[in-house]
């Protein structure tokens, strides 16, 4: 006789609910609007995350709103921050965000890096006191507008392991370099340092799916594939997964940007970064202030043309993508081609949401008195 050792699930995904790019980019503002923002601040939050849905990364985008919303709630957020700079050079800064929102202090603290780096060359802040500030490709992004190339890191809670560790002691921390091309779409390497970001196993879970091995492991330490491993006490692993895929080097690349965006700026750093969870308390023995972020920019003409780059890196663009393969089905993807092309497709057909995140939103939009979404 057969006998199953588990039930067989079986997954019911309903076709998503298609919004259009300004409606969902006038119910966003009306949340932040909700929660005290500025006009101005809510607009720019909006888009800070109407820009991931856009480019199709759909775990930072309005799915993170309620979020926003619980820690505001839990007075983990301010929403009328005065965002400061409290250390400054010619070419450096340190700001405090004031706890305000990420979405908010990140793009501040981007703009003042170009300010410098249009005056000296380059610019570079360290941001300390700030919250979640969504994708980081979004404030790269604000440099290759001006013809420079952009870099921006964040730390985040403490979700990932070490190599050879159980503990989770960094964050996802994503890391970010953006470079200006001609006529293609910039080349934007956007990346979390772990395996896969959370947002990730977010999405597995409203699907009830499996991850693939090498993303996380149990609280033992033992490889699995339940999203919801992290819930009891599992962890994320380093990019790379174990020691024999090059975990260290993913653990390397984490450490970085946990330095550089909070052990420079006076942020917590490590297990000590408050995690964007409302239901868990930050540490009671903080070693900083908030989250922290680094960003950076740089002149392209500090170095040649920019006409000369811009060709140039046309030029490998072409290069890469007519690139031999091992499957002639497929083609070499250049960094940030994906999300350039769902930003071109979902700015017409509109940007798409999983039953769960509609529920959520629509709760948001019930708890302030404000329209729902609908079809």
């Amino acid at each position: 006789m057969l006998r199953l050792l588990r039930p067989i699930p079986v997954y019911i995904i309903f076709a998503p609910l298609i919004i259009t790019e300004s409606v969902l980019r006038r119910f966003t503002e009306n949340i932040f609007l909700a929660m005290g923002c500025s006009e101005e601040h809510a607009q720019l939050s909006a888009d800070v995350l109407l820009k991931s849905d856009l480019r199709g990364i759909d775990s930072h985008g309005v799915a993170r709103l309620i979020g926003y919303v619980r820690l505001w709630e839990k007075k983990r957020i301010n929403t009328k921050p005065n965002i400061s700079i409290v250390h400054e050079t010619p070419t450096t800064a340190t700001v405090d965000g004031d706890a305000g929102l990420g979405l908010v202090v990140a793009p501040f603290a981007m703009q003042l890096a170009i300010n410098k780096a249009e005056k000296y060359g380059s610019g570079w802040v360290s941001v300390r006191n700030s919250n979640h500030f969504g994708i980081a490709g979004y404030h790269a992004l604000l440099a290759v507008e001006n013809d420079m190339i952009g870099f921006a890191m964040t730390n985040a809670s403490p979700l990932v392991s070490p190599t050879y560790s159980s503990e989770r002691l960094l964050g996802t921390n994503p890391m970010c370099y953006a470079f200006p091309a001609g006529k293609y779409p910039p080349v934007i390497v956007d990346m979390a340092t772990s395996a896969a970001a959370n947002g990730k196993l977010e999405i597995a879970q409203r699907l009830g799916k499996q991850v693939p091995e090498g993303w996380i492991q149990d609280i033992d330490g033992q490889p699995t594939t339940d999203p919801h491993a992290l819930k009891s006490g599992g962890s994320l692993l380093p990019l790379g997964s174990d020691a024999e895929h090059g975990s260290h080097k993913g653990f390397g690349l984490g450490a970085t940007v946990d330095i550089l965006s909070a052990v420079l700026s006076g942020a917590n750093y490590g297990p000590w970064v408050p995690p964007f969870v409302s239901f868990l308390d930050p540490p009671n023995d903080p070693v900083g202030s908030g989250i922290g972020h680094f960003v950076g920019a740089m002149r392209v003409d500090g170095f040649r043309p920019v006409d000369e780059f811009k060709a140039h890196l046309d030029n490998w663009i072409e290069r890469f993508k007519s690139s031999a393969t091992v499957d002639p089905d497929k083609k070499v993807i250049i960094p940030g081609e994906p999300e350039a092309a769902a930003e071109a497709e979902r700015k017409v057909s509109g940007v798409p949401l999983v039953d769960a995140v509609v529920t959520d939103l629509n709760g948001l939009a019930e708890k302030f008195g404000i329209g729902k979404l609908e079809a």
